[in-house]
């Protein structure tokens, strides 16, 4: 297959990049546990799994199943074979990025592991479209995964504790979501990127996730406008990764003071893939909230024309156990990248 010329990444600011070439997803994929496909975008998914175990001895394990079969399925469904990909830039929320290291090593792609908490999923497909763009690989996956047993046991306290959970709590999506970014098709286009600032408000609660990342997520998008010098009313939709729905009410009232009215186009991912009545406190959180919502049902809509052009910016708590023991604030950032409809 012919693969066309790169050119360089156009420098907007030292945030954000406009890709100069035709940089587009070729295939995604997106595999969940069973809580993720009794919500609304269930029939969306390309596997459901109907238990945390996916087949598997242990959660981790199933984890590393979910991301495997992942990308297996976004290449697969792209029409080319393993060999033909150049790179893989995943990341998860396990100590090291083992899923992402084990699922790499089982694949034998070079691989690029990224960690940005749960803004993973938009911090590896901006850097697998700057990789495309730039020519350093003609195809590359990005993907990121998360896995509800696993994150409680990692950062708050195994599930067997059975701990009490505030209402500001959020339930951590178990799944998996990856993207094949090449250079022509017909495939959703990646047209800009916005890479966040740390970002620490003094919020010390771990189970209020929301609020910490709210500001986070405001900063990217207001320098995304800035840079790309558009309004918000120049999507049809711009979602956040998981700030559920206390975040997103802070996100929303931060942005309405600095004068930018999302209104209807406004929604968070952490609130799309579950239901009301599905029992997961402010809403859902983890890597897979917003890579399951993009690489399925936003992806879907820019192929089909419903959307013509949507902003996913994805938000990271950047904490870790010991920070937390030791009385640290949590830092968080938000990655964007902006997506445009299909087609030649």
């Amino acid at each position: 297959m012919a693969v066309a010329t790169a050119a360089p990444t156009a420098r907007l600011s030292r945030q954000t990049w406009q890709f100069t070439q035709d940089v587009r997803i070729h295939g995604s994929a997106v595999v969940v546990g069973p809580k993720e496909g009794e919500g609304p975008l269930g029939s969306l998914f390309d596997k459901v799994y109907g238990d945390m175990y996916a087949g598997q001895k242990t959660w981790e394990e199933a984890e590393r199943a979910m991301l495997e079969e992942a990308i297996s399925l976004a290449i697969a469904k792209a029409k080319l074979m393993p060999q033909e990909v150049d790179l893989i830039l995943a990341g998860d929320l396990l100590n090291q990025n083992i899923t992402a290291t084990f699922s790499a090593q089982t694949m034998g792609v070079p691989l690029m592991g990224m960690y940005g908490a749960c803004s993973t999923s938009m911090l590896t497909l901006a850097n697998a479209a700057a990789m495309v763009n730039g020519g350093y690989a003609n195809y590359a996956i990005a993907a990121c995964s998360s896995h509800n047993a696993t994150a409680e046991r990692q950062f708050r306290y195994p599930t067997e504790y059975g701990g009490q959970k505030p209402p500001t709590a959020q339930w951590t999506v178990t799944g998996a979501g990856a993207g094949l970014v090449g250079l022509g098709g017909t495939g959703p286009r990646i047209t800009h990127a916005t890479i966040g600032k740390v970002i620490d408000m003094g919020v010390h609660d771990p189970q209020d996730m929301g609020t910490a990342m709210a500001p986070a997520a405001v900063s990217t998008l207001i320098t995304h406008f800035h840079d790309t010098e558009r309004q918000p009313t120049d999507y049809d939709l711009i979602v956040t990764g998981d700030l559920a729905s206390v975040g997103y009410a802070i996100a929303k009232n931060l942005l309405e003071q600095e004068g930018y009215q999302l209104g209807n186009v406004y929604n968070d991912c952490g609130l799309m893939i579950f239901s009301s009545d599905q029992d997961v406190f402010a809403g859902g959180s983890g890597c897979a909230s917003s890579a399951a919502v993009t690489y399925s049902y936003i992806l879907d809509q820019l192929q089909k024309g419903f959307f013509k052009r949507v902003l996913v910016c994805a938000t990271g708590a950047l904490l870790s156990p010991i920070s937390t023991q030791q009385g640290n604030a949590i830092p968080c950032i938000a990655h964007a990248v902006a997506l445009e409809g299909g087609g030649a």
